[in-house]
């Protein structure tokens, strides 16, 4: 079998670039597949658009495009989706898809013609669409109401989110993403596949791998034979801990001691059992919800297409419920992110949450735990928190190469059989982005995706022709 390498493209730059345009740049590089999803996108202003690249919670406003969008590095965008929807699927459900514009109507067959023409070619084509964010076309906008939204043990909604995902144990949310599924098919029944986005709870802010506790949750949870007021209880009081009750004493073992903590975590979870269940708990809601995907996609008579969740790498699928062990039974594959920028801006959100509810916890016995606990760099790291933030676009990442190579490793291994391919990420510099492109080629057996085009100036491209699979 050949090996994958796909770029993801969102359909804004087949619309500003032409189809024939990008299509010969993937071939050039030797691109054998291609993401887009199902919407369309169009110049707007400041006070109405939403800003492409999008800022993710402020601390990614530092990017800016690599290729110009509608000519520009940043601009504002609004957008519609790229079909009409068969309202019947939705009839009767809380979430509905967008209403079809003018913009529908005068370029709703580009995606068509693209997906055509990227045939001929030999090029497959996949649609991304988001696992959790009603109406799902696209991750910057959506989201579920308030009823759907997760919550953490102590009931509250976390006050910072950099995902609109809803409790993945929403009914509503999941009949909207059944109706999708069927909706995408029928409309594209030429596509090659569907690319999961989010299909987990995604884990940005400390209070992201805190989830899921709402009412959805607790339901799912006495169904599934779990004792969710035993996990309410010790996954609250282990939130607790990090919020006021950590200290340097606590730090030390797991920094100093040679065996890196180990003994500590077995500890940890023998006198938590409920931490354990939880973590169970969020994989089987996981599991649950992918397969129901699956299964949508199958009464449908596209068995052959192919379905491909995209997931955060080890050690992140833990608390974000993302097991390939269970996931790898019913996917076509698994994408694995290298998406590097965030790792710093992750580790930096976590310190300093639990610095400012510890104060005067030992800033660089903190920052060494995050650096090891998450496994991020080849040596011990930075010294201090404010070494780590969301790299320039000109700042190399700080992580290591064998560390994004253990990522995929453990995570081909716990998939067994099924590929997982990697999914980095062309934000940064040239020879930084080279460097995640030679780790993806080492360390995945099956390719790589690179996300995105919109990061991919003509350098850049070469770089992948030159690296290849």
């Amino acid at each position: 079998m050949a090996k994958l390498l796909g770029i993801t493209v969102l359909p804004e730059y087949i619309q500003s670039e032409g189809v024939g345009g990008v299509l010969d740049n993937l071939q050039r590089m030797g691109a054998n597949a291609v993401a887009t999803s199902p919407y369309l996108m169009e110049e707007a202003d400041k006070q109405t658009g939403q800003r492409e690249p999008p800022a993710d919670a402020g601390a990614g406003a530092v990017r800016l495009l690599d290729r110009p969008l509608f000519g520009k590095r940043e601009v504002w965008v609004r957008t519609a989706p790229s079909f009409t929807p068969d309202k019947a699927l939705y009839k009767g459900l809380r979430y509905q898809p967008s209403e079809p514009t003018e913009l529908t109507r005068k370029e709703g067959h580009i995606l068509h013609d693209f997906i055509a023409e990227a045939h001929k070619r030999g090029v497959k084509v996949y649609f991304q669409v988001q696992a959790a964010i009603p109406p799902g076309y696209r991750v910057q906008f959506g989201g579920p109401v308030e009823a759907d939204r997760a919550r953490l043990p102590n009931g509250q909604i976390p006050e910072k989110r950099l995902d609109k995902n809803g409790s993945l144990a929403a009914p509503e949310i999941l009949d909207y993403e059944h109706a999708l599924i069927r909706d995408m098919v029928r409309q594209y029944p030429d596509l090659d596949g569907l690319r999961f986005d989010w299909p987990e709870y995604p884990p940005y802010f400390l209070d992201s791998m805190f989830l899921d506790f709402s009412d959805h949750a607790r339901r799912a949870a006495h169904r599934m034979g779990y004792d969710f007021e035993a996990m309410q209880r010790d996954v609250g009081g282990l939130y607790d801990k990090l919020h006021g009750g950590l200290t340097d004493a606590d730090l030390r073992p797991w920094v100093e001691d040679g065996d890196q903590g180990r003994y500590h975590l077995l500890r940890l979870m023998s006198d938590n059992p409920g931490v354990g269940d939880w973590l169970r708990f969020k994989a089987e809601l996981v599991e649950e919800m992918l397969a129901g995907f699956r299964r949508v996609m199958n009464e449908e008579g596209t068995s052959a297409m192919e379905m491909l969740p995209n997931a955060f790498p080890p050690p992140w699928t833990i608390p974000s419920g993302m097991d390939f062990r269970r996931v790898a039974r019913f996917s076509s594959a698994i994408s694995c992110k290298l998406y590097t920028m965030h790792w710093p801006m992750m580790l930096r959100f976590y310190g300093d949450q639990i610095a400012a509810a510890n104060p005067g916890l030992d800033n660089r016995l903190l920052t060494k735990f995050l650096v090891r606990a998450l496994d991020i760099a080849d040596d011990t790291g930075f010294d201090r928190l404010e070494d780590y933030s969301y790299p320039d676009p000109d700042t190399p990442h700080p992580v290591g190469d064998e560390a994004m190579a253990r990522k995929i490793r453990q995570a081909q291994a716990d998939a067994g059989e099924t590929p997982v391919y990697v999914l980095a990420h062309g934000y940064g510099p040239l020879a930084d982005f080279r460097r995640r492109l030679e780790v993806a080629k080492r360390a995945g057996k099956y390719g790589y995706w690179v996300n995105r085009y919109a990061y991919l100036h003509d350098d850049k491209l070469e770089a992948i022709r030159e690296v290849g699979v």
